[in-house]
């Protein structure tokens, strides 16, 4: 593990795997550095920063009614700070939350590139019933935690049902990590229930923003919008692959960010 200092005083720890080119994996709502595990080997040419994102464990009473902004502007301080301190400009890839992370972190810091897979945002017709976060708190104020989870599970991993959730659950490796972030779930779907995407993207670094066909299609609209929004962009659709494409294939994910990077 290695950790650089941020504004506040505190410690952002990561960890580092391989030489070359930085490229700092920003992890969405569930299992944090693990959701990488299957996508590092893959990243042969790059030197993979996994950070330990700072927030994590915080209680949801100290982010209550703070606007989406507030939220985003922590997450991509840390990233700012991040992108500074590792040796070249770095590549910037994130998932869903990490996504809109990224983009949103490509504003303000120096980096080469940025990757985005299903950027967590919602388009205008979908976020004005959204409620996910206020059903996932009820459940944990009911001491529900892991069905609070299964909400999401259901709702953004998979959209279309699964004949037996709690046996595909049972077989997650990351589960139990995931039923202990419950309450950060809540505070990331509260701040995407919030996000108002702009018109235009002030990102002056190529993106690749990407999707997949099997994800919810709220995500792969809000993929296009995103797409759209930024000046320098390139959009890709994968067949056959759900809103956990890079872990899910990280082969095919990896094998577009290679041909991107190297374009």
């Amino acid at each position: 593990m290695q950790s650089t200092r941020s504004p506040d005083g505190s410690d952002i720890v990561y960890e580092r795997h391989g030489d070359g080119q930085p490229l700092i994996l920003l992890h969405g709502g569930m299992a944090p550095r693990e959701y990488w595990l299957p996508v590092i080997p893959e990243l042969e040419e790059y030197a993979a920063i996994v950070p330990q994102r700072p927030g994590f464990g915080t209680c949801l009473d100290d982010i209550d009614g703070t606007g989406p902004d507030e939220v985003l502007d922590r997450e991509t301080e840390y990233v700012r700070e991040l992108a500074a301190a590792v040796d070249g400009a770095p590549v910037l890839f994130g998932h869903s939350f990490g996504a809109l992370t990224a983009v949103e972190s490509a504003t303000v810091a120096d980096v080469d590139a940025a990757i985005a897979y299903e950027p967590a945002v919602l388009p205008a017709a979908y976020r004005e019933t959204a409620d996910l976060a206020a059903r996932m708190q009820a459940l944990l104020d009911e001491g529900e935690r892991r069905e609070a989870v299964k909400r999401y599970v259901e709702q953004v991993l998979h959209p279309d049902g699964v004949d037996d959730l709690d046996a595909w659950l049972a077989e997650w490796p990351v589960w139990p990590d995931c039923v202990d972030l419950a309450e950060e779930v809540v505070r990331m779907n509260r701040a995407v229930e919030r996000y108002r995407l702009p018109d235009r993207l002030d990102v002056e670094a190529p993106v690749l923003v990407m999707s997949g066909t099997d994800g919810p299609d709220f995500l792969r609209e809000s993929a296009r919008a995103v797409h759209d929004a930024l000046p320098h962009s390139r959009f890709v659709e994968f067949d056959g692959i759900s809103h956990s494409g890079p872990a899910e294939a990280p082969a095919r994910v990896t094998a577009e960010v290679d041909a991107f990077l190297d374009g």
